[in-house]
């Protein structure tokens, strides 16, 4: 399993948020404390928007905590809607093309979680994506199949029903299948202007996510607060520091909307 991270606010450093606070995601990346594993070193990778409508994108097999290019790129790269994500390889190759956030057009696309015996299903669900879609797909991870199954479903022109689309058909096809296993998504996908955030499992033992409530400052590593700017939300795996009480945890089976600095939850089920 993995972690990940997404920002939706006024523009700043990657940096103030992916690496300066204490339990940052690259800390996360070796300590991990409300995940499955707490090592996610089998890739990292962040994508953001800046003045074109399509996002930039970083993407490397090192571990997140060992690419200085990144940290430096950290430092000086600012933007005011951002995703990244460290990996925790549920058996998939290590490499590039694996890597999240997985990016099409202007669309970006990460996920914590996994399809059961996606071996199984892995030929059935790549015949579903749409055939305009299909040469895009560059690697072999369950994620993005997820993602072009969603595009495939419409996720252009109504996200929130396009996930419920893409979960509804894959529960479909595992339940066909009779596979007992259950199905993981914790996932976030943006379109450079909101950001939707998924937390959703077929047991009802979701992985976890929160979002920042009433998050004004982040704990730095040194032991200063840096201060966020108004309107700064931010949707993590698990809290960046120990201010428990401003992280908000996205209930089992919601989905977050991000837009213009507010947050609203709502209920998700999977969909037809």
């Amino acid at each position: 399993m993995c972690r990940w991270l997404a920002y939706s606010g006024p523009s700043l450093r990657l940096s103030d948020v992916l690496t300066r606070p204490n339990h940052s995601l690259i800390d996360q990346s070796r300590h991990a404390t409300q995940n499955v594993e707490s090592l996610n070193g089998d890739g990292f990778g962040v994508g953001w928007y800046g003045d074109d409508p399509t996002p930039g994108v970083y993407r490397d097999t090192h571990p997140a905590w060992n690419d200085t290019n990144f940290l430096h790129l950290a430092e000086h790269i600012h933007s005011g809607l951002f995703l990244s994500h460290v990996r925790a390889s549920t058996g998939t190759p290590v490499q590039n093309t694996n890597c999240h956030p997985f990016n099409y057009q202007n669309w970006l696309f990460q996920h914590n979680g996994s399809i059961p015996e996606f071996h199984s299903l892995k030929r059935q669900l790549l015949f579903d994506v749409d055939p305009d879609l299909f040469l895009s797909i560059e690697g072999s991870t369950d994620s993005e199949l997820l993602f072009y199954l969603a595009l495939t479903f419409g996720l252009k022109d109504d996200a929130p029903q396009a996930l419920a689309r893409t979960i509804g058909h894959v529960e479909q096809a595992r339940q066909a299948a009779g596979i007992v296993g259950a199905i993981y998504f914790s996932a976030c996908v943006s379109d450079g202007e909101r950001i939707w955030a998924v937390r959703y499992s077929s047991n009802r033992q979701s992985r976890t996510l929160y979002h920042s409530s009433h998050l004004r400052a982040l704990h730095d590593l040194d032991g200063t607060y840096a201060i966020l700017p108004e309107d700064a939300v931010i949707v993590v795996s698990e809290p960046l520091d120990d201010l428990t009480d401003h992280w908000e945890e996205v209930h089992e089976s919601s989905i977050l909307t991000v837009e213009c600095g507010s947050s609203t939850v709502t209920e998700f089920s999977p969909g037809s």
